[in-house]
């Protein structure tokens, strides 16, 4: 089809309709048995499809203009076939053809027990990775036309999709990562991290937008785990750790104190807890041991579940300090003999701070034998519209603050 929209054949373009008409009433009975799964492999089936015979026919941009129309008029009871939609669905299938479906099941299995490492290499791979279909004939029913560009049987390529983390992620999800422009092994592992955490596409899309993927894969963390945990469990805290970690706390201070994030933490600790990563519990703030003839007060406790071990946050508001690296180490010994069980591991430390010298933090863990964990935090307060309603107002938090301290005075 030429760029002005008026010489598509006449023939094949209503072949086209009838077949894509046909493709549409048939999906309506499967998507009632299986809504998500199988909504996910209609569109796909129907990007392919329109890709396709763009290419097969030579028509241009103004098609899918024209395909919504025709569906329009042709079926206008049927949602989800506007102009706008049916390009999502020519991404969704040129993202992901079968090669690169059958990639991510492939890497499923090479990552049942992630590290940062294999995680790197997996996604590096499918990031170089190059997958692409293969023209063929003339205009047949949908089904029958993906079959023939992968030349393999529907109900196998169904069972491929099926199987793919791709069909375990929501539509809303998948028009996100799109917008993004994410490298196919980059997609794969926030499909991944999104189905495994239960994420909403909102979620997804502050994840993204925080480059989590660089947080907690690709930047150089700093940590002793290696020399002070065993094998697997030093890679999954080290996968598990981020740097930064970023907190949105809305209202908070431009300067805020260590004891207004944690009171913020605390307060929304839900919201909190997802950035810390999944299977994290909270324990207590400000925990109190009685040591010796002293008081000590541990900022923040965690418990992972993944790890099965307690986590002990420090929060500091300035840069690292080699002591704050002492200071915690303290705090963990304390958490290993006042409550961690025999069926625990080892009590992980985790320090967060305004900033560190790399070089610094990592000549300050050598020698010690308990794990820790160095990372740098920033407060975010960029907060999506349709979030805010979620969360407390700047009065709201003033308020909490106000009562906190209030407390703190009169005890």
């Amino acid at each position: 089809m030429s760029n002005n929209g008026h010489n598509i054949e006449k023939t094949n373009f209503d072949a086209f309709i009838n077949a894509v008409g046909s493709e549409i009433q048939q999906a309506q009975v499967r998507l009632i048995t299986a809504a998500n799964a199988q909504m996910l492999f209609h569109y796909w089936k129907m990007g392919n499809y329109i890709l396709y015979h763009q290419q097969l026919h030579g028509w241009g941009s103004k098609t899918i203009k024209q395909l919504a129309k025709a569906i329009r008029l042709n079926f206008p009871e049927k949602k989800g076939y506007s102009e706008r939609n049916l390009t999502y669905m020519c991404q969704f299938a040129k993202a992901y053809p079968l090669r690169a479906l059958q990639s991510f099941i492939e890497t499923d299995a090479k990552l049942i027990a992630p590290s940062v490492e294999r995680i790197a290499d997996e996604v590096r791979y499918l990031n170089d990775a190059q997958f692409t279909q293969e023209p063929l004939a003339q205009i047949h029913n949908v089904a029958r036309t993906v079959s023939d560009i992968y030349r393999m049987e529907i109900k196998d390529i169904e069972s491929v999709f099926m199987a793919s983390p791709v069909a375990r992620t929501n539509w809303a999800s998948h028009v996100i990562m799109l917008n993004s422009s994410l490298p196919l092994g980059v997609s794969y592992w926030y499909m991944k991290q999104s189905v495994e955490m239960g994420w909403s596409s909102n979620v997804l899309k502050i994840q993204i937008e925080t480059n989590l993927y660089s947080r907690q894969i690709s930047n150089n963390k700093v940590n002793n785990f290696t020399a002070t945990l065993p094998a697997p469990q030093s890679d999954l805290a080290n996968y598990l750790l981020k740097d930064p970690y970023i907190f949105d706390l809305a209202g908070t201070k431009e300067k805020a104190d260590e004891r207004d994030i944690e009171e913020q933490l605390v307060k929304h600790v839900t919201r909190y807890l997802l950035e810390m990563g999944n299977g994290f519990a909270f324990v207590a703030r400000q925990k109190h041991f009685q040591i010796g003839n002293s008081d000590f007060y541990a900022d923040l406790i965690l418990y992972s579940i993944p790890l099965h071990a307690y986590i002990v946050v420090e929060l500091k508001a300035t840069p690292f300090k080699p002591e704050y690296a002492g200071q915690l180490n303290f705090y963990i010994n304390v958490v290993d003999d006042k409550l961690r069980g025999e069926n625990d591991n080892k009590t992980i430390g985790l320090l967060l701070c305004k900033g560190k010298d790399e070089v610094v933090a990592q000549y300050a863990l050598t020698g010690y034998d308990q794990p820790i964990g160095i990372s740098d935090y920033q407060l975010s307060k960029a907060i999506p519209e349709n979030l805010k309603s979620a969360l407390p107002s700047i009065e709201e938090v003033e308020e909490e603050l106000t009562s906190f301290l209030d407390k703190d005075k009169n005890p």
